[in-house]
């Protein structure tokens, strides 16, 4: 049984993202200005990763459901990172968080949080399904500076079972 009746599909986006139905209308536009910065070649790899994360599901069609979003933009290190953390215990299995931040230290830090799930067999394994940078000037976000480099990420937690 497909869940798609129950997402929102970001439609403006010719990638598989879907939206939870929980993100507020703003998270949504949010979501969907950030995700459309993203160069091509991201998330034609996303689409590749995204098979590892559910491949016992007869109707998986390598989608991704973006459940929160964090919002690290102008925050300084490790803020990004707690707070990506906080997030990550209202994500469930193949559930996506997407976090965004333009401290450069947070695409150290998230990388190798990602990875030190891998190494722990008794935590739930993290999937970092896209790591990018984009220039931001294409955001008219009062909030940040137009030479702001973003980093996105989209993890995804895998179900171990």
């Amino acid at each position: 049984m497909s869940n798609d009746n129950h997402l929102t599909a970001s439609t403006d986006m010719p990638y598989p993202f879907y939206l939870s139905p929980a993100l507020s209308n703003t998270e949504q536009q949010t979501i969907s200005t950030l995700l459309n910065l993203l160069p091509v070649h991201a998330i034609d790899n996303l689409q590749v990763s995204a098979a590892q994360i559910s491949s016992t599901k007869a109707d998986y069609k390598a989608q991704v459901m973006i459940k929160k979003i964090v919002d690290g933009r102008g925050l300084a290190c490790p803020m990004p990172l707690l707070k990506t953390k906080v997030a990550l215990r209202e994500v469930n299995a193949n559930e996506a968080l997407y976090v965004v931040a333009t401290d450069p230290n947070s695409q150290a830090d998230i990388t190798a949080f990602c990875a030190q799930t891998r190494q722990n067999p008794n935590a739930e394994t993290l999937l970092l399904l896209v790591n990018q940078a984009t220039d931001s000037t294409s955001i008219s976000d009062n909030s940040q500076s137009a030479t702001d480099t973003i980093f996105h990420f989209i993890i995804t937690k895998t179900d171990s079972n």
